[in-house]
């Protein structure tokens, strides 16, 4: 199998790469952004790079015939929602025009053999009543974010692709996943990043947060990557699967749970600057469509989820000192 990585240097592509990479008989192809000289680690692996602009739709053209994939997993996207607030047009723009693109080249060239992921989101579902929680695939999207607006449209022109073009797409809605190696923009990372910095004596033992009462599904990476890697095997072309653990936990848990991974003396204190404006209370993943059809389990726990991202950040800052 030849598999191709779109935005392949991200959080989740890296994760992606190292688990198909260790399947018998893959050859992984990936675009970056970036030049290919800042992703030595995924050379070093065997992953066949080349820098792209998915927003360009000759290099996109080139990029596939280079590749001559027979998975396409479209990760690259602006996935940072607070970014989104500040620039919605650049969000709109990048997400919209990268997948539109990877899918129209793929329609002209004939390409229906060739089967591609299409990364949607949960929070294409926005607010959702308590009573409609666990969220399944049929319930309303509701986009509270020009981000989740983004992720709408991706969603719909994979639909489109395939009812239209005859095109194997399979798209996806994962819920929060989060592991090691991700940006400290994100909760997790972004916590965890204070505790090896307070550790270290780099920082004032105070913790810095948001709005700790949302309950989000929390994933591991890891489970999520394997989940993708199922759905282009065994799913359903034109379908749409959640991903997600099905336990909504608290942002107040994920902190503590950290907290208790350290013995450093921490005082937590609320910055408004990291509340966001608008915060859906729940969120809880109905996943059993992709469990019934690829008997798909999550593997790891959120308790050591949440340890490995907080080792991950420890190693950083050793390296970082060193």
């Amino acid at each position: 199998m030849r598999a191709l990585i779109t935005g392949i240097g991200g959080f989740v592509g890296r994760h992606l790469a190292r688990h198909l990479l260790a399947q018998p008989n893959v050859t992984v192809h990936g675009t970056t952004y970036l030049p290919v000289e800042r992703h030595t680690e995924l050379a070093e692996m065997g992953v066949r790079l080349v820098q792209a602009d998915l927003t360009d739709e000759a290099t996109v053209e080139r990029a596939l015939n280079e590749s001559a994939p027979d998975h396409i997993y479209h990760l690259a996207a602006q996935s940072f929602v607070p970014v989104s607030f500040e620039n919605p047009w650049e969000t709109l723009s990048n997400n919209i025009r990268a997948q539109l693109n990877v899918l129209h080249a793929l329609a002209q060239a004939g390409g229906q053999a060739v089967r591609v992921l299409v990364v949607g989101s949960a929070q294409e579902y926005g607010p959702v009543e308590p009573e409609a929680v666990p969220v399944d695939e049929s319930q309303p999207l509701r986009p509270t974010s020009p981000y989740s607006v983004s992720k709408v449209t991706q969603d719909m022109l994979g639909l489109q692709y395939f009812l239209t073009y005859n095109l194997h797409v399979v798209r996806v809605r994962p819920f929060n996943h989060i592991g090691p190696g991700q940006d400290k923009r994100f909760v997790a990372a972004d916590f965890a990043s204070q505790v090896a910095a307070i550790e270290a004596g780099l920082n004032e033992p105070v913790m810095w947060v948001g709005n700790l009462a949302p309950k989000r599904d929390f994933t591991d990476v890891r489970d999520v990557v394997r989940a993708y890697h199922l759905l282009l095997d065994k799913g359903q072309p034109g379908e749409v699967y959640n991903i997600g653990s099905g336990q909504a936990r608290s942002i107040q848990q994920l902190l503590d749970t950290l907290l208790d991974l350290t013995d450093a003396p921490i005082e937590v204190q609320v910055d408004p600057a990291r509340v966001r404006p608008m915060s859906v209370p729940i969120v809880a993943c109905d996943a059993s469509k992709l469990r019934r059809e690829t008997d798909w389990q999550p593997e790891y726990s959120f308790e050591d989820t949440l340890a490995a991202i907080l080792d991950d950040w420890r190693e950083r800052v050793r390296v970082a000192e060193s």
